[in-house]
């Protein structure tokens, strides 16, 4: 069946109005739910603690320095990133669990943490 011009139109204006829709909608959920500190929460907090002070069991157990201290807030951006990426000691590497832009924030974050 051949559809006429108008018609054809019609359903392209409304696929293109949905994929806008869907777009919106992702990039302002990325923007509500990826924040670094709800990024650290889900995949940080369970080793580093709530306030990023080391004080889980699994932090005290792994002896972690807190991530407000002089010994990690010394690092440059670069390294933390790198750190995050790749993982350091027993930490595993997060480079392909989260974007760029994630690790980034959680970068930020950490920096948000110094007193």
């Amino acid at each position: 069946m051949i559809l006429g011009g108008a018609a054809l139109q019609r359903c392209g204006n409304r696929v293109l109005n949905a994929a806008v829709i869907l777009l919106a909608l992702l990039f302002s959920a990325y923007t509500f739910a990826d924040s670094g500190a709800d990024i650290y929460k889900t995949k940080c907090s369970a080793c580093h603690g709530k306030n990023g002070a080391g004080d889980s069991m699994l932090g005290k157990n792994l002896k972690l320095r807190p991530l407000a201290s002089d010994e990690v807030q010394k690092h440059s951006d670069d390294e933390l990133f790198t750190i995050i990426s790749k993982g350091k000691n027993r930490m595993p590497p997060f480079d392909r669990k989260l974007s760029r832009d994630q690790i980034r924030d959680l970068v930020k974050y950490i920096r948000s943490l110094k007193k």
